[in-house]
This record gives structure tokens, C-alpha cells and sequence, in this order.
């Protein structure tokens, strides 16, 4: 299979940054940071998601505010291939401020080290990669047997609108479109079954849905 990130990709790619610094060049780096903290308590409550024992834990696809900000009581890695620019270019994000992460900058697909996590979040990101079926595979590789796997997608409503998007690019900074069920059969496909799903944001075109996995074979052995 062919990993070589096409240019709308690398489009893509080009106006997140933009993106990123035309919308914090207004805000509070002290406020914002705060305001995302607490969106990321919210969020994890909205799944009923607590970890009381320490964990191995990854963000992939982490962004200049991922939710490794809220897991200090944890061993974390944050995987993206922008962070050397948003360091550079972000005054609202220094990989000193969260001393319990290790930052990585590298794409989903190409990210390689010799661990598993009990604990993967992929946040608004799986539809950004330049790969989708690599990306799905390179998280599902990632997270142990007994793990649990966390998406945030942006989710196409409408049939005819993701035929559209895919053919013309209405859609630039996210190079994958598709719905629910394109997701499901991918999950499924690679050994995960989906225990919780919540639609977070709905939307005209897309709603922003998160589920919750976990391995079907570990599922069963809890079951027996």
C-alpha cells in the first residue's frame, strides 16, 4: 500500500497551521488552556471514562491542545507532525508546560517505537491522516489486547454529501470523508467491537461522534 502523502494532504496539512494561528492570535494563552482542560474533563465525563490506576496512554493525532493535558497522572505520549511548527509558531503550545507528556513529531502512520498503550485516543484526527486505512491500522497495532481505543470523527450525515466530498474538495483540510457505518466496518474489520457511542457535536453536514473500543477476543474472555 501506497504511504506517500498525497498533496491534498499536504494541503491539508499547510492550512491546519494557518487555521491554528489565526484562531489563537485572539485568545489567552492562560484562558484557553483552561477552557481546554475543561472541555477534556467534560468530555471524558460525557463517556463516563476515569482511570484510577496509572497508564500508558497516547494521543495520536494530539494537536497543539490535546487531551494530554488533563492526563498528568499518567505516562503519556502525543504524537502530530505539526508540533515542531506549532511550537514554533504558537505561543499556547510549550511541550514544557505538561513535563508527564513525550511529544513526537510524526504522522500517525509513520509513528514507531516499541510499546503499547492501555489506553489509545485518536480525537479529531483519524480523518486528517494522509493514510486512512494505515492510520486505523497503526492505532488498532498501538493499543494492547485488553486496551481501549478512543475516537472523536467527524462523521458525514447525508450520503450524497460524502460522495460530493469525495469527489470535489469541498471539504480541504479533511483529505477522508466518510460516515458512521464506513467507520464501524473499519473498527470491526480489525478485531474491535464498539462499546459506547455519543454523538458530541451535531452539525449540517457532519456530527462529531466518539466512540469507545475494545478488542471483540478480550470482550469474550471477560464474558466467560
Amino acid at each position: 500500500m501506497n504511504s506517500k502523502p498525497t498533496l491534498r494532504w499536504r494541503i491539508a496539512q499547510w492550512l491546519e497551521i494557518r487555521w491554528w494561528r489565526n484562531y489563537l492570535r485572539k485568545q489567552d494563552v492562560t484562558t484557553y488552556a483552561q477552557q481546554k482542560r475543561d472541555y477534556w474533563q467534560r468530555l471524558l465525563a460525557a463517556l463516563n471514562l476515569s482511570f484510577t490506576n496509572r497508564q500508558t496512554m497516547l494521543d495520536a493525532g494530539c494537536g497543539p491542545a490535546g487531551i494530554f493535558m488533563i492526563l498528568q497522572d499518567h505516562q503519556v505520549d502525543a504524537v502530530d507532525p505539526l508540533l515542531d511548527q506549532y511550537e514554533r509558531q504558537l505561543a499556547h503550545f510549550s511541550p514544557a508546560t505538561y513535563p508527564w507528556v513525550q511529544f513526537y513529531t510524526s504522522s500517525i502512520e509513520a509513528y514507531s517505537i516499541e510499546k503499547r498503550y492501555d489506553t489509545t485516543f485518536c480525537l479529531n484526527a483519524i480523518n486528517h491522516v494522509a493514510n486512512w486505512d494505515q492510520g486505523l491500522d497503526k492505532i488498532s497495532k498501538l493499543t494492547k489486547t485488553d486496551g481501549t481505543l478512543v475516537l472523536g470523527i467527524d462523521v458525514h450525515r447525508n450520503q450524497f454529501l460524502k460522495l460530493l466530498f469525495r469527489l470535489l474538495p469541498g471539504d480541504v483540510l479533511h483529505p477522508h470523508q466518510h460516515d458512521r457505518e464506513d467507520y464501524r466496518k473499519a473498527l470491526n474489520d480489525r478485531g474491535w467491537q464498539i462499546t459506547q457511542e455519543l454523538t458530541w457535536k451535531k452539525g449540517l453536514i457532519f456530527d462529531y461522534w466518539l466512540v469507545v473500543c475494545q478488542e471483540q477476543h478480550s470482550l469474550d474472555r471477560t464474558q466467560v
